[in-house]
């Protein structure tokens, strides 16, 4: 176990020192990855580090993320394009891993030009990312009506799972710089959609057939869009870290949704946990020195999977009312239920945290008694102290809780760690210590000002 108080005296806000290879001091680069099933508001997180940082770097997933923070009163909802852009001077990064749908970035892009944010010279988008087309859209659709109700993956139909399985077929994945080449881009792509009309059309009954020259015109035109934003951004970053520029690595979903350690196969496409940073970058880890580990003070998931802590009852539905939990990409009402301490604490060491952000605290505010899951109990009774890799093993687990004091006070308005009632600080505590990471911030609303760093 590790000591609650020593787990808090971390400040948020404060920067080790580190020396280069030349001796030069430096001030490290970041990660900020979700620990749980996603919807974390990781976005704040990184919104709040940019002014420390020179970049943002998202490095997997799609248009399936969202991302909403609120600045001043103004409320904005991102999908693929990093927080940082709300912050002026800060460079973005669309990294290699993501998979991009071109009109939905610029429609994005466009959105954002409407808030008045500037995106010129500061969004940068891989050229070796991988390109959503129309096909992997229906791809989606397909496998989701294809299964049975209850199989189903919960996935987001925005061609994402398809894109990524062409994109290790090798045979029909197109990247960001193929648009760039007509010609060779024409006669793949019509192959392709050849190949794609005929697999839909065999298995979708109201399947309409792709014209392969009408795709190629409209995805030449978003690419010319795009071109102004079009760069290897492997060698951008490497320059940069070369230059002393600190970087913010941005994941999307959660750790627990991630391909290779979620809870496969209610999971993304995508490495979500930290593991996916180098692949989906081109930036060795060795690089990043801080890794904050984001959570919600109680469990939240979106779609298919198991879920032991799920509240399923007027309780999980009053955190998803008071939390206003719905699908920032698509609306659908979250699953809600206690903080989960098994499975945050394998994410955090698969992702490597180092400190935790414990989020959306107010939304517990009312509730008395709180539960935490320590520990499952399998269908045989046997304790569960890790996190299983069955899925058929977790979904027979129940939750073994323990009960902590709740607090009636309404938190929106804290600013400081002492003005926090006892029994939310000692929330807090009894958190940091189930997971054995430092809690180094706790956020009380979704403004920038509800964020308290701990003293």
């Amino acid at each position: 176990m590790v000591d609650a108080g020593r787990c808090l005296r971390l400040d948020f806000f404060l920067y080790t020192t580190k020396l280069g290879r030349d001796g030069s001091a430096r001030v490290p680069s970041t990660c900020v990855v979700g620990l749980q099933w996603g919807d974390e508001a990781k976005g704040k997180i990184v919104d709040l580090l940019c002014d420390r940082h020179d970049a943002v770097v998202r490095y997997q997933g799609g248009a399936n993320a969202g991302h909403t923070v609120v600045v001043d009163g103004v409320t904005y909802k991102l999908s693929l394009v990093p927080t940082g852009i709300l912050r002026p001077g800060i460079a973005c990064v669309i990294g290699n891993g993501t998979v991009v749908h071109p009109p939905a970035l610029l429609r994005e892009i466009d959105t954002l030009a409407k808030q008045g944010v500037d995106l010129e010279g500061r969004l940068l988008l891989s050229d070796r990312a991988h390109v959503i087309l129309p096909h992997h859209i229906e791809e989606e659709r397909l496998t989701e009506e294809s299964t049975e109700r209850a199989d189903h993956l919960g996935t987001t139909r925005r061609g994402i799972g398809p894109c990524y399985r062409d994109k290790v077929g090798r045979v029909h994945g197109f990247r960001i710089g193929d648009l760039f080449h007509s010609n060779t881009f024409r006669e793949r792509l019509g192959r392709a959609i050849a190949a794609k009309n005929r697999l839909l059309g065999a298995l979708l009954p109201d399947f309409q057939p792709f014209d392969a020259s009408a795709v190629a015109d409209e995805y030449l035109d978003h690419a010319e869009r795009l071109r102004p934003f079009v760069r290897d951004t492997t060698v951008w970053l490497h320059d940069a870290l070369g230059a002393g520029k600190r970087l913010l690595f941005e994941g999307a979903q959660g750790s627990l949704l991630d391909i290779d350690h979620g809870t496969y196969p209610y999971v993304t496409s995508s490495n979500s946990s930290a593991v996916g940073i180098a692949a989906g970058s081109g930036v060795p880890t060795r690089h990043i020195d801080r890794w904050i580990g984001v959570v919600k003070a109680y469990t939240t998931r979106v779609g298919g999977g198991p879920f032991p802590t799920e509240l399923d009852n007027e309780v999980g539905e009053r955190i998803r009312r008071v939390g206003r939990e719905y699908g920032t990409v698509t609306g659908r009402p979250r699953r809600c239920g206690w903080f989960d301490a098994v499975a945050v604490r394998y994410s955090a060491r698969v992702s490597g945290a180092t400190e935790l952000a414990l989020m959306l605290l107010d939304v517990l505010s009312g509730l008395d008694p709180i539960h935490v899951a320590v520990a499952y109990e399998d269908e045989s009774g046997r304790r569960v102290e890790h996190w299983p890799a069955s899925l058929e093993v977790l979904e027979g687990c129940r939750p073994v809780l323990e009960t902590l004091p709740g607090w009636s006070e309404d938190l929106t308005g804290v600013r400081r760690w002492g003005d926090l009632p006892e029994a939310a600080r000692s929330y807090v505590r009894y958190i940091a210590d189930q997971i054995g990471v430092p809690v180094s911030i706790v956020s009380v609303g979704p403004d920038r000002r509800a964020t308290i760093p701990i003293d």
